[in-house]
């Protein structure tokens, strides 16, 4: 009796340690046959209550995206376009200052192939994903999904038709036919239910305000204002009566947007919907968007013009001389070729920014660039008294030009920051960002207080009212930005500058900063706050031997959001930071550590069976295999014999809670 209790405690307390090896997301993955080399490999994740997984295009900076390799395509078969995914949501992380692109409950992924060798039946896909609740989990998966694969004979067709004819093998082992996936596939699903959620239709509607307001800017250029009484007098002199003037020039505005939205159209076809997104977080295309963006800048502040070849404008302008409706469309194309010195940086810039929200974007926001642009010759051809009521011509308009090139001049830098948080090069961190931004909005300020001129300003013996005010009001924001060089949140500009973490004083000016002590013992580095923390358990273990001190272990991830959470609210408390600098030593074991192990080093786990490849990968087998969990944070205070001192919590946002954990591990070591 007393071995059969004792064999059910040890069931429970096995199966107890076993419960904290978390994987909130089962997949499923069907093939659909689109001929017989043609296939599309779905995948779908269902995620539990409460947690969530990313989508494979979330901005860096943030938490992990997803990450699809497709093992044995080389040769076997060729992947046809991207990998295409469910609409996500998105969520902005005030933790990271990024917007996070998340799935919650569930999430498709699909990927068209193209079978190229005839003995294919199989394809080998390995999928990288995290996902988190108050832990986050990052977690790999191999699948092997056998491919309904016509063979060449009929002797072949005969003996394989009842097990692989037009069949689908799932992860679960688990059949079923192919038409059965089809009628089930989101594609068949009504569209009001896979509509795009609240939140990307808020994105469109951002866009296009954005680009609303941006065709008003290009308005006020000197390449277009005077355009506007030039334009209306003529259709209202040309014109045999009042009516078809109006009728005229509604066809002009409209022709311009026509153009303008044909240009967004082209982009998006020439990249294609998907491929625009991915495109925006690549390192290159941030990199030649900041260059592109600084040439627009140079073209505004007057150090040339951006011209389209004349030849162009000619012959357009013969067009716009045959009269009639075809001629009002070439006169609008005219407007566009002529003024392209003013508004070819302003249409390119926000080409660009749409570009990195993907789908639909670039036509959206030229939709609301030549909105703006339009509208005022509409109105004015309607009532052309309101002619009179326009400001003159002049140096003003040059002014207006020369603010939207330091504009153009702040925004470049938030594409070359994006490429260096994606190489963790580290040479644009968040105190290089803001003294390059404070010294631009410096410059404005005193351009618009008229101590700079630029090659063509018109001398002004004194400013406007609103040339004043406006001065102020960018003195001011340059002001707001000083403190950010010493550590203050800048919330007003969250998302623009590099986040806190990623500087060269995370902690803040005046934190202690042991590296540059030269104190570090081997193995470790100035953590959070100025901790001492090691990265390898075994240097961080003999430290703490030597030093006859507990060891707080820090399972932890670059991406973790409530890792950071811990360290920033929790850790920063003076209490708490007091006991882990002084009474314990810290092993943080990064488990999203992307780093290659040396070749001799790599192995396969015997507790999952998984490849072992990374540094992330050996710490995220190591809490598995030792301590039966794969969750992060995660805590342990162990002594220097590696015995546990506590039992393990994870994430803990009350702080008099932590604490109290922390100290009994620390008396129990006494």
């Amino acid at each position: 009796m007393n071995k059969f209790l004792a064999t059910i405690a040890l069931f429970f307390t096995f199966w107890g340690a076993q419960s904290q090896i978390l994987d909130p997301v089962s997949w499923k993955t069907s093939v659909e046959k689109k001929s017989d080399t043609e296939f599309v490999l779905v995948f779908d994740a269902i995620i539990e209550p409460e947690w969530h997984m990313f989508s494979q295009f979330t901005p860096d900076g943030g938490s992990l995206p997803t990450v699809f390799q497709f093992k044995n395509a080389k040769g076997n078969y060729e992947l046809v376009s991207k990998t295409k995914e469910s609409p996500y949501k998105k969520v902005y992380s005030e933790v990271f200052e990024v917007d996070e692109y998340m799935f919650e409950k569930k999430a498709q992924f699909r990927q068209t192939i193209k079978v190229t060798n005839p003995k294919t039946n199989v394809a080998k896909v390995y999928v990288e994903y995290q996902v988190c609740k108050e832990a986050c989990i990052q977690q790999d998966k191999t699948f092997e999904i056998k491919l309904p694969v016509t063979t060449t004979t009929k002797v072949e067709e005969a003996t394989t038709a009842e097990t692989n004819s037009d069949t689908v093998t799932t992860a679960d082992n688990t059949t079923d036919s192919v038409s059965s996936i089809v009628e089930n596939s989101p594609e068949k699903v009504p569209a009001k239910e896979i509509s795009k959620k609240p939140e990307q239709k808020k994105g469109l509607f951002t866009i296009f305000f954005i680009a609303f307001f941006s065709g008003f800017a290009a308005l006020l250029t000197p390449c277009v204002f005077p355009m506007i009484p030039m334009t209306v007098s003529f259709f209202t002199k040309q014109s045999k009566n009042k009516a078809k003037g109006v009728r005229n020039a509604i066809f002009y505005g409209i022709s311009i947007i026509l153009i303008y939205v044909i240009l967004g159209t082209l982009v998006t076809a020439i990249f294609g919907a998907d491929a625009l997104n991915a495109l925006s977080t690549n390192v290159w295309f941030n990199i030649i968007f900041f260059l592109l963006l600084v040439f627009f800048a140079a073209s505004f502040l007057g150090a040339f013009e951006i011209m389209l070849p004349n030849s162009w404008a000619n012959k357009v302008d013969r067009q716009a001389d045959r009269g009639g409706m075809i001629g009002i469309l070439f006169m609008a194309l005219a407007l566009a070729i002529v003024s392209f010195s003013c508004t070819g940086p302003i249409v390119g810039t926000l080409l660009v920014e749409a570009a990195s929200k993907g789908g639909i974007a670039p036509i959206v926001g030229m939709l609301g660039f030549s909105l703006a642009l339009a509208l005022p010759f509409m109105l004015f051809a309607m009532f052309p008294g309101w002619l009179h009521s326009l400001p003159k011509s002049g140096g003003w308009l040059n002014t207006v030009k020369v603010v939207l090139g330091f504009l153009e001049l702040a925004l470049a830098f938030k594409f070359l920051s994006n490429a260096d948080l994606v190489l963790q090069a580290h040479l644009l961190e968040r105190e290089v960002f803001l003294a390059i931004w404070i010294a631009i909005f410096g410059a404005l300020a005193l351009y618009l207080f008229g101590k700079i001129t630029l090659p063509h300003d018109s001398p002004i013996p004194s400013i406007s009212v609103g040339r004043l005010l406006l001065g102020l009001l960018v003195l001011s924001f340059t002001v707001y930005l000083i403190p950010g060089l010493w550590g203050a949140p800048l919330k007003l500009v969250s998302g623009f500058p590099p986040p806190l973490t990623y500087s060269e004083t995370p902690n803040g000016i005046g934190s202690t900063n042991v590296s540059a002590t030269g104190i570090l013992p081997d193995g470790a580095k100035s953590g959070p706050h100025g901790i001492i923390a090691f990265t390898d358990y075994d240097k961080g273990m003999a430290y703490a031997k030597a030093q006859n001190k507990p060891i707080l272990l820090d399972f932890t991830g670059f991406a973790c959001v409530n890792c950071r959470k811990m360290e920033d609210y929790v850790w920063s408390k003076p209490e708490i930071l007091s006991l882990i600098k002084g009474d314990l030593v810290l092993i943080s074991l990064y488990v999203d550590d992307k780093k290659e192990l040396p070749a001799h080093e790599q192995y396969v786990s015997k507790e999952t069976g998984k490849e072992i490849r990374t540094i992330g990968n050996k710490w995220s087998d190591f809490q598995i295999t030792h301590y039966k969990a794969n969750a992060q944070p995660y805590y342990i205070i162990l002594d220097t014999k590696e015995n546990r001192l506590t039992e393990p919590v994870g994430y803990t946002p009350d702080s008099e809670e932590y604490k109290n954990w922390l100290l009994s591990g620390i008396k129990k070591f006494k």
